[in-house]
């Protein structure tokens, strides 16, 4: 793998450079398709700098109130770029959160805003592929198949490369190609794709969690993502089919 990338005298963190340039990109790509889901792309673009804001700063928060033995020595390793001293969990909730309260405070509908979102999660998903691809993390199980790779003392199966090839997919199928359907629909049709190439991609990690005598925790979760982005998109498409009856009785 090409944890470092050297530039002249500069030995640049390719992991974090890959999510920052996703990140990038994926603001842009969302904003130019802002107003196709009503948003206007300003609101947009504060709404996801407000919500990475939350990630960056309650990720480490919170992950030195956990560790506050040790902050407190050296209170200046709040602002270290170390990416080990983050709460991953802990800061998606506390972006998520910031994202809520910054769209009621804007007056932003949910959907259409989920939908106008869709592009930028899609290539953040990329951006993390790339990262793990760069660091060696997500490595596959050990396998005998001719395209393996050699890492972590074993040939394994390039689970950073399906990782990578299925996010590019989910952002061409669904996060770029013109939304058809009522408010909502592109953004749960990312959450079913999205886990189910979760659950794809399950049976080819190596470091998976294992719980209950070999069941795979992150499959588990996929499986209850999976079922919520279906029950949704069926919610919807029912209001869509009722709205339309009515409209057909008027007549």
């Amino acid at each position: 793998m090409f944890p470092v990338i050297q530039v002249g005298p500069l030995a640049i963190q390719a992991a974090g450079l890959f999510v920052i340039v996703a990140v990038y990109v994926g603001v842009m790509l969302s904003s130019r398709r802002a107003d196709q889901a009503g948003v206007k792309a300003e609101t947009l673009e504060n709404l996801i700098v407000s919500g990475l804001m939350g990630f960056l700063a309650g990720g480490r928060v919170l992950f030195a109130l956990q560790h506050w033995s040790s902050f407190r020595a050296s209170p200046l390793d709040l602002l270290s770029p170390n990416p080990a001293l983050f709460d991953v969990a802990g800061g998606m909730g506390i972006g998520a959160l910031t994202v809520l309260i910054f769209g009621r405070r804007k007056g932003l509908a949910l959907w259409p805003t989920l939908d106008a979102l869709t592009p930028f999660l899609a290539t953040l998903m990329v951006g993390v592929g790339l990262a793990h691809l760069a660091d060696g993390s997500a490595f596959g199980r050990e396998t005998t198949l001719p395209w393996g790779i050699e890492l972590h003392g074993a040939v394994r199966h390039p689970s950073q490369v399906y990782e990578v090839a299925t996010a590019l997919f989910i952002l061409w199928w669904v996060g770029l190609r013109r939304a058809a359907g009522p408010a909502g629909m592109r953004f749960l049709n990312f959450v079913v794709w999205t886990a189910g190439a979760w659950l794809f991609l399950e049976a080819f990690r190596g470091d998976s969690t294992l719980i209950l005598g070999g069941i795979r925790l992150e499959q588990v979760v996929a499986w209850a993502v999976l079922a919520l982005g279906l029950a949704g998109r069926g919610s919807i498409i029912g209001r869509k089919d009722d709205g339309e009856r009515q409209e057909e009785s008027r007549r």
